[in-house]
Parts: structure tokens; sequence; C-alpha cells
């Protein structure tokens, strides 16, 4: 038995009682976690990924699993997604990855860890999918600034429905937008693609109703990305018609 404040209590009585309480959740529905363990393998493999790519020849991996428009409207639809593991050089790689640990682990910790990797996948390939769609055919692209950008733009999606103070991750955002549109041989078309996923994926997670929660984040995602795909599709058969195909 177990001693209570009115008596005694079986303790199969006490384990029910338990199990029925409500478990603290993240504002989006997810079991609270403290550990951003996503955030640190996305950081793992990254680094991992550009230490083999550096090693076997950068120019060659950046060649074979690139954002490569020509390459992937003739069917190597993988470069959508393996080209935000590749990064051109030491610098591309320390950046982004500096901040995906100082948005991506609070950030975790709001969303938990399945919602987060939907998150960070999606606007990486939205930010592959914008790249794809309007850059030249020949375009050559790699990093995963498209799903950092996403990462961002959901910081301030959270930060605006908890009414925190958004501002420096908004002049984040608005700085590394500026500096994607002056810097010669940056992708800025992959860093609105991410932002503009990652914006809509959060709205999606922080602002479904509580009593329809689940249901409407996964249709919510699963509309996002039909649409990212029905941009690939659309930008695949607009180069296919061109008369060099």
């Amino acid at each position: 038995m177990t001693s209570a404040s009115v008596g005694f209590q079986c303790p199969d009585c006490v384990g029910a009682g338990a199990a029925q309480q409500r478990q603290p959740v993240t504002p989006v529905g997810a079991p609270i976690k403290e550990k951003p363990t996503v955030t640190y393998v996305l950081i793992a493999v990254n680094v991992a990924i550009f230490g083999l790519a550096w090693m076997s020849g950068l120019d060659e991996a950046i060649g074979n699993w690139g954002m490569w428009p020509a390459g992937i409207a003739q069917g190597e639809w993988w470069r959508l997604f393996t080209s935000a593991f590749l990064h051109g050089g030491f610098l591309h790689i320390l950046f982004n990855m500096y901040i995906l640990f100082i948005v991506g682990a609070p950030l975790e910790r709001l969303m938990g860890h399945l919602r987060f990797g939907v998150l960070y996948v999606a606007a990486a390939f939205g930010g592959a999918v914008a790249s794809y769609a309007f850059n030249p055919v020949n375009t050559l692209s790699v990093g995963a600034s498209g799903a950092i950008f996403g990462l961002m733009g959901a910081f301030a999606v959270a930060g605006f429905k908890m009414r925190y103070d958004i501002k420096q991750i908004l002049f984040l955002v608005g700085f590394n937008l500026v500096l994607g549109f002056v810097l010669a041989g940056t992708d800025w078309k992959a860093h609105v693609g991410g932002l503009i996923t990652g914006v809509l994926v959060a709205a999606v997670f922080f602002y479904a109703p509580r009593n329809k929660r689940t249901v409407v984040q996964v249709l919510g995602v699963l509309v996002v990305l039909g649409i990212l795909v029905g941009i690939t599709m659309w930008r695949t058969s607009e180069l296919l018609a061109l008369p060099v195909y």
C-alpha cells in the first residue's frame, strides 16, 4: 500500500492515476525534450559528409550530388536533397553549422524532435526546389542555407505566436538575405525558398487548433510538400521542352 493524505492507496491505483495525468507538451503539442538531439545529429551529419567529400574530392562530390537543374530534369531527383548536405568550403560549413546550432537548439526544444526534423527537411527541400525552379539550367548549388533560413523563419513565427520580442531574429534573417543578394556566387533563391517553406510549416505547427492539432499539422505539411512537388514537376516539364533536351 502507498500512503496518501487520506489514508492508503493500492500501488495499481496510484499508477493508473499518474498515467491519466496530462503530460507537459511544447507549444506545438510535442513531448518536452531538453536535449536538442536532432540538431546535434544534423550538425554531425553535415560535418561528416563534408569531410568525406573533401577527402574524395570536393569538386567531384559537388558535381555528382549538388543541385544541378539539368541533372534533376533528367531524373537525378536525389540532388534536391543531397545538395543540402554538401558545402563548398570550410567557411561555408562553419557559418551554416554555427547558425544551425544557435537557432536550431532552442527551436527544437520548442517543437520537439519529430516536428523539428520535419521542418528542417521540408525547408531544405523548399530551398532546393526554389533553386531548381528559378536558376539557369546549368547552375550548380550546394549548402544547408535553405534549411537554415527555414529555421530562422520558423523561429520568427514561434516568437510571434508566443509574443516574444522577435526583432533580433528578424534582423538576422534580413541581414543574411541582404548578404545573399549582394555577394557573388550566393544562391539567394534557395535562401528565399527555404525561408518561405520554413514560415509555412512553422505556421502549420504553431497555429494548428489544439483539438485537431495532429491532423491539421500532418495535412498542412503535406499541402506544403505537395506545392513543392508541383513546382518541381512544372520546372521539369519546362526544361524537358527545351531544344537541348
